[in-house]
């Protein structure tokens, strides 16, 4: 048993423990092998403790033996932060074998732990399952490379591309193996958002429902012209016993929210011009340390989001039905394209079946990229 791929996705298993709990850190995971075993096994589980490497050779619990080789996700890293370097925690250890998955994506420090490694006579192998190690941190990527949050869009439609009837009814599109896979990428993001029409018309919770628990992420209403705030008391959202991790985000000019801070909402008044609205409003999370937002919005919010582009990855649900009635809304539209070369699309793309249901996901190409 050498491949090192089967180690690797053991590392990844130990990764995704970790779903959901370690923003702003990436989630990574480190198994330690000996004579083709694994011996040891560790994960980060939060932001502030203790990294994968150091926590699989607590695990160890003494001296690797001379044929050990660690395997970890992500490069180790060489800086200090809320704990120290992963690379100095390596080099005490005696480990002189260590094979990484992805590379960390911050310029400032890329490729640093790997010539640290290698500068002290540790044989490093790298990008072993590297798309893989790197589709596990989407919403880290994102921050890292461009400093500012990952806003992903979900969607879920007929294959004719429609997300309700033409009176408006959807549930449901899909089944619900489709929809429990929505429950999961809610529990990964730190943000989950809707517009003030899908609040109106589905009065939805947006909280990570599974068999064991239900988990309640930073809950995000656009609301620009001020539609929920009148009627407030009558939206789940807004009064439920996760109502402290609802945000409001309107404009100058809506009705008064301040009966709705008072209760506990949080309020974010934006610039009215669109432009300047998205650019507030990323920069207004990275200030708020959320990283990611699972946008689950309707026609409307999605093709404002698509206009400004400033979708960055999508999430597309598919079931094997369709409408075929003009009148049926499709999830985006407002475009005039008129070449398929310039269409948008979608880069690193994932399948997953869900039943009879399909999932599409992948960082959104535009056309003028």
């Amino acid at each position: 048993m050498n491949n090192p791929e089967i180690f690797m996705r053991e590392a990844l298993d130990e990764a995704r423990k970790g779903w959901g709990n370690t923003h702003p850190n990436p989630m990574v995971g480190a198994v330690i092998v000996e004579s083709g075993k694994v011996v040891a096994r560790g994960y980060h589980a939060k932001s502030g403790q203790a990294h994968a490497e150091v926590n699989a050779l607590v695990d160890l619990g003494r001296k690797p033996l001379t044929n050990a080789t660690i395997y970890v996700t992500l490069e180790p890293c060489s800086s200090t932060g809320d704990t120290g370097p992963c690379t100095q925690a390596i080099l005490e250890s005696g480990l002189k074998k260590v094979v990484v998955g992805a590379i960390d994506p911050d310029e400032r420090h890329r490729g640093r732990g790997i010539e640290i490694l290698r500068e002290n006579r540790v044989e490093v192998t790298t990008c072993v399952c590297q798309a893989d190690c790197e589709d596990l941190n989407l919403i880290f990527n994102q921050v890292a490379q461009k400093g500012s949050p990952l806003i992903a869009g979900k969607t879920a439609t007929t294959l004719d591309g429609k997300v309700a009837t033409r009176n408006g009814h959807s549930k449901w599109i899909t089944g619900e193996l489709a929809r429990a896979d929505v429950m999961r990428w809610r529990r990964l993001f730190p943000a989950t958002a809707v517009g003030a029409g899908t609040v109106m018309v589905d009065n939805p919770q947006l909280t990570s429902r599974s068999d064991v628990s239900e988990y309640c992420p930073r809950r995000i209403i656009f609301d620009r012209r001020g539609l929920t705030i009148a009627q407030w008391k009558e939206h789940r959202i807004y009064t439920d016993e996760f109502q402290g991790r609802t945000t409001l985000v309107t404009v100058d000019g809506v009705p008064d929210p301040r009966e709705m801070a008072d209760e506990g909402i949080s309020i974010w008044t934006l610039p009215n011009k669109t432009g300047d609205f998205w650019n507030s409003f990323k920069k207004r999370c990275i200030e708020k340390n959320i990283t990611g937002i699972y946008v689950e919005g309707g026609p409307g919010l999605m093709s404002d989001l698509l206009a400004h582009r400033q979708l960055d990855y999508l999430f597309a649900y598919r079931a094997p039905k369709f409408l075929s009635d003009d009148a049926s809304p499709a999830f985006v539209s407002g475009q005039e394209v008129s070449l398929m070369a310039n269409c948008f699309g979608l880069t690193d793309v994932r399948h997953a079946i869900f039943g009879e249901d399909q999932l599409t996901r992948g960082h959104l190409q535009y056309p003028d990229q």
